[in-house]
């Protein structure tokens, strides 16, 4: 008797010992399972953030990736109003898909959604505008797109040409100016009369030996340097209403991104690899696009006409400037070519019998010299060929006859010296930064603007980065913050 009482105390010891137990393990696993539970939705969370993120940034607008290889998320979405909100509604869309299980195949079956998220509190907190820090941000984006295609030599060359060029003064140098007052000099003596003892004076008549040329300087650059039939560019844009108005008149949105500050050296580098930028993906006379608001781009952005014409007109004339100084230049210290001019300006004041105008004469023969060696310079770079930015003997082309008859000839590529090309770089590099960036940018638009789809197109609001908070709520009594930030380039 005893020993079937004392069974069934044991057998009850054991029943409240493993009820015991069992409370205890099922408390530990609802513990590992709710946590679990929340360090998967956490995890999911930081995913989703992360992925949405991503899928915000991969909807960049296409036609400026495809025209000027720059990625921006242009946060109008083909509206009329750009901002930040719209941005928000595209990342909290890509939130709820992708924590969204509904979509799972058979999921209302099989599937019980163990996290059971939700986006709760989008904000989009600070972003990066393209035309933040007076187009910095731009510009940047522009050298990191080519800064790996090109070579640091050209900068070395185009330092070079600069210092030539403010050393020996050649932009500064007015040689039309020293002609015309050479020509009132001349003037001066023409019709004077002399008393030779006879019944009549004697009536001087002399004349600037280079007049003919400076009669052809009045029918203006363009018809001295372009054929004829050339088919010159009749595209205009109208300015009003582009980033450059809009910036002057304060009406641009801002982001709120700090912009990196850079050294001297690293301001150089991205101000070369900027210009390099825009030689690849803007035309200018001789690599034109029709489908551009202009076809002359770059001239453009170093003159700011509004014309294809009166731009490249402004261009040519800062070429001719700085090549009849060059040219000048050469021949003062050519002996051989100043010893001809002597000759012929003697020659001209003996039969004038006004020695005292030699000296006169003599300038004026070399600086219509100049000029017509300086307009066959600008023919031969119009042609694609290359010319020295001072000549020598070598690669001087006129001899002083058919200088100042006018006698052109056929242009004869040297093959060594500056191009075109060099000489927009040349402009650019000497045009003020913000000012080089803001033409750009208005180029970039009015050109997006022509596209399809695109009227209202504005690089203000065009985020090249972006950073957002991010509140994401469960269906089981807890939330999570995300933050994120991205950026198309580092």
């Amino acid at each position: 008797m005893r020993k079937k009482e004392s069974a069934k105390g044991e057998n009850a010891y054991l029943t409240v010992y493993l009820a015991l137990c069992i409370t205890l393990l099922l408390s530990l696993c609802l513990a590992l399972i709710e946590g679990a539970r929340r360090n998967g939705a956490r995890l999911e969370t930081e995913i989703a953030a992360e992925v949405s993120m991503q899928s915000v940034l991969a909807e960049f607008h296409r036609e400026l990736f495809y025209q000027y290889n720059i990625f921006a998320v242009d946060s109008s979405y083909g509206t009329e109003l750009p901002g930040k909100a719209n941005t928000e509604r595209r990342l909290e869309y890509y939130l709820e898909k992708n924590l969204d299980k509904r979509e799972v195949f058979l999921g209302f079956l099989f599937y019980r959604d163990f996290f059971d998220l939700s986006p709760e509190n989008i904000s989009v907190t600070r972003v990066s505008v393209l035309t933040d820090g007076d187009g910095a941000v731009f510009r940047n984006c522009a050298a990191d797109a080519i800064k790996d295609d090109v070579g640091l030599n050209l900068l070395t060359e185009l330092q070079d040409w600069i210092q030539v060029i403010e050393i020996n003064c050649l932009e500064e140098r007015d040689v039309e100016a020293e002609m015309s007052s050479l020509d009132g000099e001349i003037q001066e003596y023409d019709g004077r009369e002399f008393d030779i003892g006879e019944e009549e004076p004697y009536v001087l008549h002399v004349s600037n030996p280079a007049g003919y040329l400076e009669e052809q300087r009045k029918k203006g650059i363009l018809k001295l340097v372009l054929e004829e039939d050339s088919d010159l560019s009749d595209h205009a844009i109208q300015t009003e209403g582009l980033i450059l108005d809009r910036m002057e008149r304060g009406q641009v949105n801002q982001g709120n991104i700090d912009i990196k500050e850079l050294s001297e050296g690293e301001q150089l580098l991205e101000r070369f690899f900027f210009q390099e930028y825009l030689l690849r993906y803007m035309g200018h006379y001789g690599r034109e696009c029709d489908e551009d608001a202009l076809r002359y781009q770059l001239e453009y952005l170093v003159a700011g006409g509004e014309s294809d014409v009166d731009n490249l007109r402004t261009v040519l004339k800062k070429i001719c400037v700085i090549r009849e100084a060059a040219n000048t230049l050469y021949l003062y210290s050519d002996q051989e070519k100043c010893s001809i001019a002597e000759l012929a300006a003697a020659l001209v004041c003996d039969l004038a019998m006004v020695p005292e105008l030699a000296p006169v004469l003599e300038a004026a023969i070399l600086l219509g010299w100049a000029y017509a060696e300086s307009i066959y310079d600008i023919k031969v770079l119009l042609a694609g060929g290359k010319v020295p930015l001072v000549k020598d003997r070598d690669t001087w082309h006129y001899g002083l006859d058919s200088a100042l008859s006018g006698n052109a000839e056929e242009q004869e590529d040297t093959g060594s010296g500056l191009s075109y090309e060099d000489y927009l770089r040349i402009f650019m590099m000497c045009t003020d930064r913000e000012v080089l960036t803001a033409r750009a940018m208005n180029m970039v638009e009015a050109d997006i603007r022509l596209t399809p789809g695109n009227g209202a197109f504005r690089l203000d609001g065009c985020y090249a980065g972006l950073e957002a908070y991010m509140e994401i709520g469960s269906g089981y009594g807890f939330d999570f913050q995300a933050t994120r930030e991205k950026f198309y380039i580092d």
